[in-house]
């Protein structure tokens, strides 16, 4: 390999990068727009569920109920209703997700037999965020219910029922403040190193064919290991300053806890990038078109990196056939090795899996890459 003809191939690209708005704003804005979207747009957090109030008793009791559900921070009241028939039109205008009724006797059945029913009413259409409001709903009667039963016990001169109750006590690690922002955020430089990496290097080869300039590049000296080497390396570094913008934003920006090392972060995304910047070359050597390059890299990043890395959606909570297919998924180890390297400090004896899972991926895909690109013009 010719040091010199390679670095005429990267100073070449390079020139190429500088002046194509297109390649700048992929390489400079894209993940700028990206991190701010997605780090701001996704959440699994639910918080201010509207909330509608069915309250036929309108007692203290019952108000004391509803500031209840409000102070929680969980909900929301959206509006006050005052008939059946406001309870099925709330619904169906989905004005809000759920709807507390109160009936009239709340307060006089609390107070003789120290138990009241409260019916609670949800829209299903989201699943997710019905479950985890029924959850929340739960939580604050079982709380309300516990107060109650407590002074109704100290009015009536009885003690409450504790025989054989269990008081859970749960300790969180990791992610104390179970705020899913933690969880989110560390994938999201693997989506978007992902996208840029490869739509960048997509154009590379498939540029040359569409003007007409890779005949000129046939008839030089230059070998196809250098060739692949000098248009990969700009992109190498553009995709590495593109990781340290990434990945100080989630720590400094976002708030992501930081407790792993430097060194094990940066050898993974190099790896990482290595991957991602040779899926992008062999699919421009393969595709002629620009068009159809980009295309192709973006089916080949995107979706296998937001459905089947676990950025998205837990690949444990997954069918076994499609955990199965997660395995060869480049992305499911870099989003694992985020994860664990910002949450849980994670070192790289800790996570040697996932590292030699990504070396033997940027080994053959650079390999098959390398083979893919010949001096040909049929």
């Amino acid at each position: 390999m010719n040091l010199r003809r390679l670095f005429a191939i990267a100073f070449k690209e390079t020139l190429q990068v500088w002046r194509d708005p297109r390649s700048l704003a992929i390489a400079l804005l894209m993940p700028l727009m990206q991190m701010v979207l997605l780090g701001y747009g996704v959440s699994l957090d639910i918080k201010r569920v509207p909330l509608c109030v069915y309250d036929q008793e309108n007692s203290q009791i019952s108000r004391e109920l509803v500031q209840r559900f409000v102070a929680s921070g969980w909900f929301t009241p959206a509006h006050t209703l005052h008939d059946e028939r406001a309870v099925r039109d709330a619904m169906d205008r989905s004005t809000c997700i759920g709807v507390v009724t109160i009936p009239v006797n709340f307060s006089r059945a609390l107070t003789t037999t120290g138990t009241a029913p409260v019916q609670t009413v949800f829209d299903a259409t989201d699943a997710n965020t019905t479950n985890i409001a029924i959850g929340y709903a739960r939580g604050v009667i079982a709380l309300a219910t516990a107060d109650f039963q407590a002074s109704w016990a100290a009015a009536h001169g009885t003690r409450p029922q504790t025989v054989g109750s269990v008081d859970l006590e749960p300790r969180v690690l990791f992610n104390e403040g179970l705020d899913s922002r933690n969880f989110i955020i560390p994938g999201v430089v693997a989506v978007i190193l992902g996208l840029v990496g490869a739509q960048l290097t997509s154009l590379t080869v498939s540029r040359e064919w569409e003007r007409g300039t890779m005949e000129q590049l046939i008839s030089t000296p230059v070998s196809a290991l250098e060739v692949m080497v000098g248009k990969l390396v700009p992109y190498f570094f553009i995709g590495l300053f593109d990781a340290a913008f990434c990945l100080c934003a989630a720590a400094f920006w976002f708030q992501v806890p930081f407790r792993g090392s430097l060194g094990t972060l940066m050898l993974t995304t190099a790896l990482f990038t290595l991957v991602v910047l040779g899926i992008g070359y062999l699919v421009s050597v393969r595709i002629r078109s620009q068009v159809g390059a980009s295309q192709i890299a973006l089916m080949l990043t995107l979706l296998p990196i937001t459905l089947l890395s676990g950025y998205t959606f837990p690949i444990d909570q997954m069918p076994a056939a499609i955990r199965a297919v997660t395995l060869i998924v480049y992305a499911r180890y870099y989003v694992t090795i985020l994860r664990a390297v910002f949450l849980k400090g994670s070192m790289i004896g800790d996570l040697a899996g996932p590292i030699l899972a990504l070396v033997l991926y940027a080994v053959a895909i650079i390999w098959i890459a390398a083979r893919a690109f010949r001096k040909r013009l049929d």
